[in-house]
């Protein structure tokens, strides 16, 4: 399972104690005092005291992981938790990607044996560079009760083939990149004081014309800030800088480049980087476009149908790219086309370096807006289990709903209209078709203009029907609509 190569226990000592300054009572430096979203289902796994399963949180490189664990261990520290049953390791340290798990683990029994009366919590970072690791972990989660692991991984963990080990054993948080109210915190922006919060956009079904109109004057210095976030990221590293070139070469190099470039050949075997890159630069020229796979291969010389399927599945468990299937059932899935989208609105503009140039151009800005909303979306509904896909017409392709989250037996229908033009329900064509079609009475447009900001009652889309109301749309300036469905 391991190299367990013949590292001096003293040098795994001393890169122990740097990564576990709590053992001698040193603070931990350098943590913000925000926390995000996801570490509410962390702590929450940290205080269920009734299971055994192990925390395996996903997501891509440099999104945030391990800042969240390390303040998971501050939060356990400051409530008494004893300082020596807490192990933090990150296994792309070279020291103990070397030593291997097991040495590590005795170094910790040797430096700091465990206080009688309580777990121990293992932290382990990029659990993906240890051989075997889902063996490891069944193990524990199966005979270990007094041990709990949580883990993180830039790389998907059940994709090769070990997902029957996982089955009850341990559960999964992923981990996407920050959302627009956590980037204002980072980045230290004041929200203005009168914007209220929203438990749920079907609120706004109940709110009078007046409150729109007040609101969305309330909300409108968000707009700068909102853009600005779409050309900086939700990575939290890149987005801190105030030069914007800084800031998406830190995207490409840091981020992009290292997954493509490595994590592609250390985990997957990819010999093929430069197909790898051609790929994944098409993606990001199509960002929130239905992919066709015979144009794909057309335009990119010497790749084919079978290996732009295989990329795809890469890029998606190195947590670069979401798809989403057409909805229907059958045939209209299996023969459908999917949709794509990046894992962050800002990848496209970094990696075909646009800059500032990405909002003057409206389709481009409008699919930032796009592949930023559904982010928000599958990040707020995950815990429900949604399922998520998109609708075309079948006689009218260009007739489509950008985004649909299947919760149980209700389906919320999204569509991304960022376009600087008063949105009306003539405009919303393919939306009304579909609310007719599924029975639907409440949708959602996403729009640029704080103009917008309302609920408007929607005809049939039908000629013979068209006098007939068949439902309400509300129809959110999209800085709000991300706001209020960061948290």
């Amino acid at each position: 399972m391991e190299l367990n190569m013949d590292v001096p226990k003293t040098e795994v000592f001393s890169v122990l104690q740097e990564f576990n300054p709590w053992w001698t009572g040193s603070p931990i430096a350098d943590l913000p005092n925000w926390e995000r979203f996801a570490a509410r289902q962390v702590w929450q796994w940290v205080q269920d005291k009734e299971t055994k399963r192990a925390l395996l949180l996903t997501g891509a490189r440099q999104v945030g992981k391990t800042t969240l664990f390390r303040q998971t261990i501050r939060r356990l520290v400051d409530e008494g938790f004893p300082a020596a049953n807490l192990l933090y390791a990150t296994f792309d340290h070279p020291l103990l990607k070397l030593a291997g798990l097991t040495r590590t683990l005795q170094a910790w029994d040797e430096l700091y044996p465990p206080v009688a009366g309580y777990p121990r919590i293992l932290f382990l970072d990029e659990i993906q560079y240890l051989p075997d690791w889902q063996t490891w972990l069944k193990h524990q989660v199966d005979f270990q009760p007094g041990m709990r692991v949580a883990a993180t991984g830039s790389a998907n963990p059940l994709r090769d083939g070990m997902a029957e080990s996982g089955v009850g054993r341990w559960e999964t948080i992923p981990l996407p990149t920050l959302s627009f109210a956590e980037y204002l915190k980072l980045r230290q922006i004041e929200v203005p004081a009168a914007l209220p919060d929203l438990r749920s956009l079907r609120e706004l079904f109940n709110w009078r014309e007046a409150e729109f109109a007040r609101i969305g004057a309330i909300a409108r210095p968000l707009t700068v800030h909102f853009h600005d976030y779409l050309l900086r990221s939700g990575f939290p590293e890149p987005a801190l800088p105030p030069d914007l070139t800084r800031c998406q070469r830190l995207l490409r190099e840091d981020i992009v480049d290292k997954v493509l470039k490595r994590d592609m050949t250390a985990f997957y075997g990819v010999r093929r980087v430069l197909e790898v890159e051609k790929i994944f630069l098409y993606l990001c020229y199509h960002d929130g476009g239905i992919l066709d796979i015979p144009t794909l291969c057309q335009q990119l010389e010497g790749v084919n149908r079978q290996t732009a399927l295989n990329f795809l599945d890469l890029f998606e468990a190195a947590h670069l790219i979401y798809r989403l299937k057409p909805h229907g059932y059958g045939k209209e899935i299996l023969r459908g086309r999917d949709k794509v989208y990046l894992a962050d609105a800002a990848l496209p503009g970094a990696m075909l370096l646009l800059g500032r140039k990405l909002l003057e151009q409206p389709e481009r800005l409008g699919a930032a807006v796009e592949t930023a909303f559904f982010k928000h979306v599958l990040t707020r509904f995950y815990q429900q289990a949604p399922q998520f896909s998109y609708w075309q017409d079948r006689k009218n392709r260009d007739l489509e709903v950008d985004v649909i989250a299947t919760l149980g037996d209700r389906l919320v229908p999204f569509e991304v209209k960022y376009q600087d033009a008063m949105t009306t329900p003539a405009k919303l064509k393919g939306m009304r078709l579909f609310m007719e079609e599924r029975g639907v009475n409440e949708g959602y447009v996403i729009t640029q203009r704080i103009e917008d900001f309302r609920v408007v009652e929607v005809p049939s889309a039908r000629r013979d029907a068209a006098a007939t109301p068949i439902g309400k749309i509300a129809t959110i300036p999209a800085p709000l609509a991300c706001y209020w469905m960061s948290a």
